[in-house]
């Protein structure tokens, strides 16, 4: 696995994505879908709390960034 701090700018591009719009989850997942198990960014960000999901069914699924996910990009210059 990569360590957290060399995921930190993948983590920022995605949550950054999401700040500008709630995103479908599939929508997300489409664009940020990986095979190298080594690359973690959505399960990160869900982890350490900057991003959401909203919603009981996949297809009405949004997701949102959090609190943390906006202080996490203020703290990077990214708001």
């Amino acid at each position: 696995m990569a360590d957290a701090q060399s995921l930190d700018p993948l983590i920022l591009d995605l949550v950054e994505w999401v700040a500008r719009e709630p995103r479908p989850y599939l929508e997300l997942i489409d664009a940020w879908r990986t095979s190298c198990p080594r690359l973690t960014v959505w399960e990160d960000a869900v982890e350490r709390g900057f991003v959401s999901r909203e919603g009981v069914s996949l297809p009405s699924t949004m997701v949102h960034v959090t609190h943390a996910g906006q202080a996490f990009l203020a703290a990077h210059g990214r708001v």
